[in-house]
Protein backbone atom coordinates (compact mmCIF):
# COMPACT_ATOMS: atom_id res chain seq x y z
CA UNK A 1 0.00 0.00 0.00
CA UNK A 2 2.01 3.34 -0.83
CA UNK A 3 0.25 6.81 -0.86
CA UNK A 4 1.31 10.07 -2.94
CA UNK A 5 0.21 13.47 -1.74
CA UNK A 6 1.06 16.62 -2.87
CA UNK A 7 0.52 19.87 -1.87
CA UNK A 8 1.19 23.48 -2.81
CA UNK A 9 -0.66 24.21 -5.75
CA UNK A 10 -2.72 27.60 -6.15
CA UNK A 11 -3.51 30.71 -8.00
CA UNK A 12 -0.45 33.10 -8.59
CA UNK A 13 -0.02 36.13 -10.98
CA UNK A 14 2.61 35.95 -13.68
CA UNK A 15 6.14 35.69 -12.52
CA UNK A 16 5.24 34.74 -8.89
CA UNK A 17 6.42 31.85 -7.76
CA UNK A 18 5.35 28.37 -5.68
CA UNK A 19 6.65 25.47 -4.41
CA UNK A 20 5.37 21.95 -4.89
CA UNK A 21 5.95 19.32 -2.56
CA UNK A 22 4.71 15.43 -3.05
CA UNK A 23 5.34 13.25 -0.05
CA UNK A 24 5.12 8.98 -0.74
CA UNK A 25 3.91 6.77 2.70
CA UNK A 26 3.32 3.17 2.59
CA UNK A 27 5.07 0.05 2.86
CA UNK A 28 7.62 0.99 1.21
CA UNK A 29 11.45 -0.67 0.60
CA UNK A 30 12.55 2.29 -1.52
CA UNK A 31 11.90 4.84 -4.20
CA UNK A 32 14.07 4.76 -7.30
CA UNK A 33 12.65 7.47 -9.23
CA UNK A 34 10.19 10.57 -8.44
CA UNK A 35 8.91 13.04 -10.49
CA UNK A 36 6.31 15.68 -11.58
CA UNK A 37 3.83 15.80 -14.76
CA UNK A 38 0.73 18.17 -15.74
CA UNK A 39 -1.50 18.29 -17.65
CA UNK A 40 -3.51 21.49 -19.08
CA UNK A 41 -6.70 21.59 -20.42
CA UNK A 42 -7.49 20.31 -24.16
CA UNK A 43 -3.16 18.92 -23.82
CA UNK A 44 -1.58 15.68 -23.13
CA UNK A 45 -0.07 14.53 -19.79
CA UNK A 46 3.47 15.56 -20.11
CA UNK A 47 6.87 15.49 -17.98
CA UNK A 48 7.95 18.08 -16.31
CA UNK A 49 10.79 17.11 -14.30
CA UNK A 50 12.23 13.87 -13.36
CA UNK A 51 15.17 12.91 -10.34
CA UNK A 52 16.29 9.37 -10.48
CA UNK A 53 18.04 7.55 -7.17
CA UNK A 54 21.21 7.86 -8.98
CA UNK A 55 20.51 11.86 -9.40
CA UNK A 56 20.29 12.12 -12.98
CA UNK A 57 18.28 14.96 -14.02
CA UNK A 58 15.53 15.45 -16.38
CA UNK A 59 13.45 18.64 -17.41
CA UNK A 60 11.29 20.05 -20.18
CA UNK A 61 12.68 22.24 -22.33
CA UNK A 62 9.84 24.37 -21.32
CA UNK A 63 11.01 24.74 -17.96
CA UNK A 64 14.37 24.44 -17.83
CA UNK A 65 16.02 27.51 -15.73
CA UNK A 66 12.85 28.23 -14.24
CA UNK A 67 12.25 25.07 -12.17
CA UNK A 68 13.87 23.13 -9.80
CA UNK A 69 13.10 19.54 -8.97
CA UNK A 70 14.99 18.29 -5.45
CA UNK A 71 14.05 15.28 -3.57
CA UNK A 72 14.46 14.35 0.54
CA UNK A 73 15.62 10.76 1.08
CA UNK A 74 14.66 10.66 4.35
CA UNK A 75 11.34 12.08 4.06
CA UNK A 76 10.27 10.28 0.83
CA UNK A 77 9.28 13.31 -0.39
CA UNK A 78 10.06 15.33 -4.07
CA UNK A 79 9.84 19.11 -4.39
CA UNK A 80 9.26 21.00 -7.39
CA UNK A 81 10.40 24.93 -7.09
CA UNK A 82 8.42 27.01 -9.58
CA UNK A 83 10.15 30.56 -10.34
CA UNK A 84 8.80 33.18 -13.09
CA UNK A 85 5.98 31.17 -13.64
CA UNK A 86 3.69 31.72 -16.80
CA UNK A 87 0.01 31.71 -17.53
CA UNK A 88 1.07 28.65 -20.20
CA UNK A 89 2.24 26.82 -16.90
CA UNK A 90 -1.62 25.89 -16.07
CA UNK A 91 -1.96 22.67 -15.44
CA UNK A 92 -3.07 20.03 -12.72
CA UNK A 93 0.73 19.25 -11.65
CA UNK A 94 1.07 15.54 -10.71
CA UNK A 95 3.69 13.39 -8.72
CA UNK A 96 4.57 10.00 -9.84
CA UNK A 97 7.00 7.68 -8.09
CA UNK A 98 8.79 4.19 -8.91
CA UNK A 99 8.66 2.52 -5.94
CA UNK A 100 9.70 -0.65 -4.83
CA UNK A 101 7.25 -2.18 -1.55
CA UNK A 102 8.46 -4.29 1.16
CA UNK A 103 7.13 -7.66 -0.87
CA UNK A 104 9.84 -6.57 -3.53
CA UNK A 105 7.10 -5.34 -5.66
CA UNK A 106 8.38 -2.71 -8.29
CA UNK A 107 5.58 -0.08 -9.90
CA UNK A 108 4.47 3.48 -11.14
CA UNK A 109 2.34 5.40 -8.48
CA UNK A 110 0.90 8.62 -9.38
CA UNK A 111 -1.27 11.47 -6.60
CA UNK A 112 -4.17 12.66 -7.18
CA UNK A 113 -3.16 16.21 -8.64
CA UNK A 114 -2.80 19.82 -7.15
CA UNK A 115 -4.08 22.74 -9.43
CA UNK A 116 -1.43 25.51 -10.46
CA UNK A 117 -3.63 28.29 -11.89
CA UNK A 118 -1.38 31.28 -13.27
CA UNK A 119 -3.22 34.68 -14.32
CA UNK A 120 -1.51 37.52 -16.28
Amino acid sequence: QVQLVESGGGLVQAGGSLRLSCAASGRIFSINRMGWYRQAPGKQRELVALISMGGSINYADSVKGRFTISRDNAKNTVYLQMNSLKPEDTAVYYCNAVITVVSRDTQSYWGQGTQVTVSS
